[in-house]
């Protein structure tokens, strides 16, 4: 994951790690911290939901109450707070009363893999690293050269290179968005393609896509497919239950449907003028210009 905020030494930064964020806190006040923190993560407030995260302390060790707090300022920011990193004696201690995991400080690993590295060195010997010419090594090599009627300087055989093949320019697909969780309320997804969500997509939710959108769960917040004119684009859910459904420029609301006894697959299409939301085995039904036969 890239970086996200970076900001001068001793000042607390959010950063990607391969396996989430890293919140470091180390270096100053708690307290003041989490202010910076709460205003860093109000410059981008859903840019981060669905995301865990690690808090660095380094030596200082954070009051129960002070922890509670970044737990939650980071929880409101969609962030789960799942472990904290630090050299500050009782850290593990408190993190395990308050139901946090433990990781070893960035910079012990990566002491840790410098020591493998230098042991994997390879040593080269002082004749290998030795500026001193091997004049006689040269001469006895130039003789068994001419002894076998070779040049006294080997030279390289330079082939003609094959044509270059003229390159084209291909414009690559749009690609699709693969979301394998669940969407609380107030998060969104925005995409240039296809949206696929394997989850559910709660009241308050959004879903935006140039594409289709599909869901495997219930689709009960917001919808919108074709986000820029494609009247094609279709919406996909296992139970169909949305807020609010659009297609292209085309906009269907929760009273527009009628209420479902059951939750069966059904697929919003965008069929003369209006929204339509057909069961998913009648997708047959359409013919080849897209009305219901």
């Amino acid at each position: 994951m890239p970086t996200a905020l970076r900001a001068e030494r001793g000042v607390t930064l959010l950063r990607g790690r391969r396996d989430g964020l890293e919140v470091t806190l180390a270096g100053r006040d708690v307290a003041d911290a989490l202010i910076e923190l709460e205003a860093r993560l109000a410059e981008q407030p859903s840019f981060y939901r669905g995301a865990s995260a690690v808090a660095s302390f380094g030596e200082v060790l954070p009051s129960p109450q002070q922890l509670g707090q970044l737990s939650d300022l980071l929880a409101s920011a969609g962030i789960e707070l799942r472990a904290l990193s630090g050299r500050a004696e009782g850290l593990e201690a408190l993190a395990r009363a308050e139901g946090f995991g433990v990781e070893a400080p960035r910079s012990a690993d990566l002491e840790r893999r410098r020591a493998r590295r230098e042991q994997a060195e390879v040593r080269l010997s002082e004749a290998a690293t030795s500026l001193v010419a091997d004049f006689a090594g040269a001469r006895s090599d130039i003789a068994q050269r001419r002894r076998r009627g070779e040049a006294s300087v080997p030279r390289p055989r330079v082939e003609t290179p094959e044509p270059s093949r003229q390159l084209h320019v291909v414009e690559a697909p749009p690609g699709t968005l693969y979301q394998a969780a669940t969407l609380r309320g107030g998060q969104a997804l925005h995409h240039t393609g296809n949206i696929v969500v394997v989850g559910d997509v709660n009241p308050g939710a959004e879903l935006v896509a140039t594409g289709d959108i599909l869901v495997f769960g219930r689709l009960a917040g917001i919808a919108h497919a074709g986000a820029r004119g494609d009247e094609s684009a279709r919406i996909y859910a296992v139970d169909l239950a949305a807020t609010q459904l659009r297609i292209a420029t085309f906009i269907a609301a929760e009273g527009d449907a009628k209420r479902k006894t059951r939750a069966t697959p059904e697929v919003a299409v965008a069929r003369d003028g209006r929204i339509a939301i057909l069961p998913l085995d009648h997708l047959a039904d359409l013919n080849g210009s897209g009305a219901l036969a």
